[in-house]
């Protein structure tokens, strides 16, 4: 009787696990993805950490690490790497998906963010095609308190860095600039900097 539970385990068990586990190996990051990420040799490290719109995580001792795109196998790689100085020999590092981002954005809609002094900052959903000014009207504007000769714009760029693009917003509402700014991206970020004293 023993025998054939333990025949129905590997059966039916052991190709469950391994069919996670494949599927995991495989499947790449995403924005809103928790990563469970653990090191045998420092339990201080442990935690879950929430995959960022820019495609980074944060992790003690290392800071961030871009993992968008890539699996946590090779994620996995990559801290063994950036951790591998703070210790003896290379530590024991477990990387694991905690949950999926189940949200997904709609085809014909991007998410991006405004910061600072904007009338209505947070998240805002814009249909795809929409400008860096319709986006700024859609979110209510800048509130009296804000600097319109520099608003910028963030965007995560493909080696990894932020690239930063500044707008006067003033001289284009005023007619003096007719410049014409940019069409967003999914996960942009638009900065309203509070105005300093005479500005």
């Amino acid at each position: 009787m023993q025998r054939f539970i333990a025949l129905i385990v590997s059966l039916v068990v052991l190709p469950l696990f391994a069919s996670q586990a494949l599927a995991q190996s495989s499947y790449k990051i995403k924005a809103g993805d928790v990563l469970r990420i653990e090191v045998l040799e420092d339990s201080s490290l442990n935690g879950e950490s929430i995959v960022l719109p820019d495609g980074r995580v944060s992790v003690p001792l290392v800071g961030t690490v871009p993992v968008r795109g890539r699996s946590v196998d090779e994620v996995r790689n990559d801290l063994v790497t950036r951790l591998r100085p703070n210790f003896a020999s290379d530590p024991t590092v477990y990387v694991s998906l905690a949950s999926v981002a189940t949200d997904e954005p709609d085809d014909d809609t991007l998410t991006i963010y405004m910061l600072g002094e904007v009338t209505t900052p947070g998240t805002i959903e814009v249909e795809r095609g929409t400008t860096f000014l319709q986006a700024l009207a859609q979110g209510g504007g800048v509130t009296r308190f804000g600097a319109t000769k520099r608003l910028q714009l963030r965007r995560p760029g493909a080696n990894g860095r932020m690239q930063v693009y500044t707008f006067n917003v003033k001289a284009i509402m005023d007619g003096k600039s007719s410049v014409n700014t940019p069409v967003l991206r999914e996960g942009d970020v638009i900065i309203v900097p509070q105005r300093r004293l005479f500005e």
